[in-house]
C-alpha cells in the first residue's frame, strides 16, 4: 500500500487558478449554444445549396433564421404559424443539445471551485441562467411574419434542459475528481426510493421496447410503401440524406406512438383519426416515408394484438425489481408499493406522451399523437396492478425462502443426538419405580448443541417450583423454614429437632 496514495482533490490537481463560478457558467453556457447553433447552421446551409431555395429563403439571413429555428425546435420550443401552431417536434433534436451541456457542465466542474457534491445545483443554476437568458434571446431573433416561436417556452425548456444535462455533467466530473464510483450514489438513497427508481425504469424500458419493435415491424411491413414515396421525393444524395436525418430525429416520437399503442389508447394522425388495438382509421397522410409504418384502414392486424400483453409483463418486471430492492416485513405493503411502482411508470408515460405528440399546424393536422392523459391513466392501472400481484408474490416468496434456509440451518448447529422419542412436550409421565423428577434448578440446563439432530425446538411448559415438606415428631407435615418462600426461623422450645436425613 506504500506506492498507493489517495485521490487527490480537483484544487491539488490544477492549482490556485480557478474561474469564478458564475463567470465560468456563462462561458459555457455560450460556448454549448454555439456550438449547437453552428453544427445546424451547417446543415441548413447544406440543405440550402442542395434544395430550391424557396424552401429556405433567397438572402442569407433567412438561412441563419432558420437555423437559429431548427435549433429552438431541438430543444422543443414550439410555434405558432396563421391559423394553428406546431407542437409536435422531433425528440432525437434533444441529443445534440443535451450532449453539449453535459459537456459542458464537466468543463465547469473542471474549472471552477466545488468541494461539495451538494455545490452541483449551485454550479448547474450558474449554467442553466445564462443559456436560459440565450434561448430567449435567439426566440426573439427568430420569429417572422409566418413563423413566431414562444419565447416562455423557449426560457423553460432552456433552463430545464441546461439545469439537467449540465447538472448530470458536473456531478460526473465531481465523482471522477474524487474517485467515487457512479454506483455509489445509488447505494446512498433511501431503500424505498431507490426500489421505487429500479422498478419504474424496469417498466419503462419494457414498454419502450415493446413500442420500438412495433414501429420496426410495420415498417418492415411497409417499406415497399416507404421506398415509393421516397422515389416520389426525389431528394437526391443531399437531399436524402438530410431526410434520413429528419427521419431518426423523429424515431423517438414513433416508439411513444408504438407504446401507446400497446397500452390501449393509441394515437391519432389528424382529426378524427385513430390507430389502435380496437381499429384503424386514417386520411391522406402527408409524404413521409417513416409513416408507411401505419396499418391500413380496418380492424387492426391480428399479430399487433400480442403488444397488448407488454403493460402487464412491464407491470411484473417492475413489481419483482421493487421487491427485491427493498423487501417488506408487513405483507400487506409489497402490493401497495408495486401499484406505486405503475403510478410513477403512469406519470412518466403521460410526460413522453406531452412530449412527443401535439399539433403540427392548423384545421386537419391540429390532433396528432396520443392523448397524454388517457396514456398515464391506462398504463397506470395496467401496469399498477400487475406490479402489485407480482410484488406481493416475490415478497411471499423472499421470505419463505428464508423461513427454509433457517430450519436447514437449524440442525447443523447440534452435534449430540439424544433419545429419538424424547420430544421434551407438556403430557411426559414418569414410571412408578423411577427416581422422584428433579428440581428445575438442579436440571442441568439444555443447550442447543446437545439436541437431536433434526428435531424442532418444541415449547415447553414452565414447572412450578414445588414446597418441600418434612415430618416432626408427631408425623404432621411441616414447612421447611429454609424452603418456605425464602423465609427461615428457628424452631421453638416444644418443637423436636430436625435431622438432616428426615428431609
Amino acid at each position: 500500500m506504500g506506492g498507493v496514495s489517495a485521490p487527490k482533490e480537483p484544487s491539488e490537481r490544477r492549482g490556485t487558478d480557478h474561474r469564478p463560478l458564475y463567470t465560468a457558467g456563462g462561458l459555457a453556457a455560450a460556448w454549448a449554444a454555439g456550438v449547437g447553433l453552428a453544427v445546424l447552421l451547417t446543415l441548413t446551409l447544406v440543405g440550402w445549396v442542395a434544395a430550391p431555395h424557396d424552401a429556405f429563403g433567397e438572402e442569407v439571413a433567412d438561412v441563419v433564421r432558420t437555423a437559429v429555428q431548427a435549433w429552438l425546435v431541438a430543444h422543443l420550443v414550439g410555434f405558432g404559424i396563421p391559423g394553428g401552431e406546431v407542437m409536435m417536434l422531433p425528440l432525437g433534436l434533444v441529443v445534440l443539445p443535451g450532449a453539449l451541456l453535459y459537456r459542458s457542465g464537466r468543463w465547469l466542474a473542471r474549472t471552477s471551485e466545488l468541494p461539495r457534491l451538494r455545490h452541483m445545483f449551485r454550479a448547474a443554476v450558474a449554467l442553466a441562467g445564462p443559456y436560459a437568458a440565450v434561448s430567449g434571446t435567439l426566440a426573439l431573433v427568430a420569429q417572422t411574419e409566418v413563423i413566431r416561436p414562444s419565447v416562455v417556452q423557449a426560457l423553460v425548456a432552456g433552463f430545464s434542459l441546461a439545469f439537467v444535462a449540465g447538472g448530470l455533467g458536473v456531478l460526473r466530473q465531481q465523482l471522477h475528481d474524487k474517485g467515487i464510483p457512479m454506483r455509489r450514489m445509488l447505494e446512498l438513497m433511501p431503500d424505498r426510493p431507490r426500489s421505487l427508481l429500479a422498478g419504474t425504469s424496469g417498466a419503462t424500458a419494457v414498454l419502450l421496447g415493446a413500442g420500438a419493435v412495433l414501429f420496426a415491424c410495420g415498417l418492415a411491413f411497409g417499406a415497399g410503401d416507404a421506398a415509393a414515396i421516397t422515389r416520389e421525393l426525389g431528394p437526391g444524395a443531399v437531399g436524402g440524406t438530410l431526410l434520413v436525418l429528419a427521419q431518426l430525429a423523429y424515431l423517438p416520437n414513433a416508439v411513444v406512438f408504438g407504446t401507446a399503442y400497446a397500452v390501449g389508447p393509441g394515437f391519432a394522425v389528424g382529426t378524427g383519426t385513430m390507430v389502435a388495438p380496437t381499429g384503424v382509421a386514417v386520411g391522406p397522410l402527408p409524404a413521409f416515408p417513416m409513416l408507411a409504418a401505419l396499418p391500413d384502414n380496418g380492424a387492426a392486424p391480428v399479430a399487433s394484438l400480442a403488444a397488448l400483453a407488454a403493460p402487464f409483463a412491464a407491470g411484473a418486471l417492475g413489481g419483482v425489481l421493487t421487491q427485491r430492492s427493498a423487501p417488506t416485513v408487513v405483507g400487506e405493503a409489497a402490493p401497495l408499493w408495486g401499484f406505486v411502482c405503475g403510478v410513477a411508470t403512469g406519470l412518466v408515460f403521460t410526460a413522453l406522451s406531452l412530449m412527443a405528440g401535439g399539433p403540427i399546424g392548423a384545421d386537419r393536422l391540429a390532433d396528432v399523437g396520443p392523448s397524454a392523459w388517457q396514456v398515464g391513466l391506462i398504463t397506470a392501472l395496467e401496469v399498477g396492478l400487475a406490479a402489485a400481484i407480482a410484488a406481493w408474490l416475490a415478497n411471499w416468496r423472499h421470505f419463505r425462502r428464508l423461513a427454509a434456509e433457517r430450519v436447514r440451518e437449524e440442525p447443523e448447529e447440534g452435534a449430540d443426538a439424544g433419545p429419538a422419542g424424547d420430544t421434551g412436550g407438556i403430557g411426559d409421565t414418569e414410571d412408578a419405580g423411577e427416581e422422584p423428577e428433579e428440581r428445575p434448578e438442579d436440571r442441568p440446563e439444555e443447550r442447543p448443541e446437545e439436541r437431536p439432530a433434526g428435531r424442532r425446538r418444541r415449547f415447553r411448559m414452565p414447572r412450578l417450583p414445588r414446597l418441600r415438606r418434612r415430618r416432626g415428631a408427631a408425623g404432621a407435615e411441616e414447612d421447611d423454614p429454609e424452603e418456605l418462600f425464602g423465609i427461615t426461623y428457628e424452631a421453638g422450645p416444644d418443637e423436636a429437632p430436625v435431622e438432616e436425613s428426615s428431609r
